[in-house]
């Protein structure tokens, strides 16, 4: 079954997939680029067509969210199967995006919105005002790799990831089956080891079995997806993820450490505007 790696974008996703994928995918833990790559996103273009979907049709692909999901678990029903999604739990044209037959639990991991503004302004090669109206707004992401101008309207894929707080809030309904797991990105980044602890313990209580960490790999985990070995491996061997600018230009993808995105050097005006549409949440989660 599917264990979700779910957020809103530039949380911390990436960050999460770099490593499981060198703790679980790897010899000795050891940061790979490639290993990533076992973790692959939903809703996503090849996936779908794989299985038979006309992917040039947006509403056969959100009719077939699950049925995709049933054929991926009915390959081997033994094993877990890690997903990214920037989707929300919704429900689109009375299609849910997935279902307790499929989903074994999920990870959501949340950041302070008031960081996410500038990486997904630099992300998307947008003003901080439009990604900040983004945030706001229930939206939906299109595009393949590049930016969205650029996509033929026939390729455009749509995730429909919502607003920053609708996001969040959708997929706490894992919450009240105890299959679910908040993980703030400052824990992860500021207390890697205890917070990557928690969530291989979570991994391990859904698949049923006892934890059974293994120390130099959890080390050799953290050790090599640090901010400055990921920024460093990007500039030397590139980022399977990077986007392109309009005139197709590379957009560095890890691009603002933590303390570069302090979330309070946001222009006041926009820091205020997300403090009082997301208040509850904020409060809540203990950013404000």
């Amino acid at each position: 079954m599917i264990i979700w790696l779910a957020s809103y974008p530039k949380s911390g996703n990436t960050f999460l997939r770099a490593l499981l994928s060198a703790y679980l995918f790897t010899k000795d833990g050891i940061f790979l680029p490639n290993s990533i790559k076992k973790i692959k996103q939903f809703p996503a273009e090849g996936l779908f067509k794989k299985f038979g979907v006309d992917t040039s049709n947006q509403l056969e692909f959100v009719k077939n969210y699950i049925s995709v999901q049933k054929k991926i678990n009915s390959l081997d029903n033994k094993s877990i199967r890690f997903f990214k999604t920037h989707s929300g739990l919704y429900d689109i044209n009375g299609f849910k995006f997935t279902d307790l037959n499929n989903t074994l639990g999920v990870i959501y991991i949340v950041r302070d919105p008031r960081s996410v503004v500038k990486s997904y302004a630099n992300h998307q090669g947008m003003s901080l005002e439009l990604a900040m109206k983004t945030l706001l707004e229930f939206s939906a992401l299109t595009g393949l790799g590049k930016h969205t101008e650029k996509i033929e309207e026939k390729n455009k894929k749509i995730t429909h990831v919502g607003s920053w707080a609708s996001n969040y809030n959708s997929w706490k309904e894992f919450k009240k089956l105890d299959k679910y797991l908040l993980v703030k990105y400052e824990d992860l980044v500021f207390n890697t080891e205890k917070t990557f602890l928690k969530i291989l313990n979570f991994i391990f209580k859904l698949g049923g079995s006892q934890a059974q960490i293994d120390d130099k790999k959890l080390k050799n985990s953290i050790k090599s997806t640090t901010f400055t070995k990921m920024q460093k491996l990007e500039k030397e061997e590139g980022f399977n993820e990077e986007m392109k600018n309009i005139d197709d230009q590379k957009i560095t993808f890890f691009k603002y450490g933590p303390k570069e995105n302090d979330p309070n050097k946001l222009p006041k005006f926009l820091k205020d505007k997300i403090e009082k549409k997301f208040k509850t949440e904020l409060e809540e989660l203990n950013y404000l």
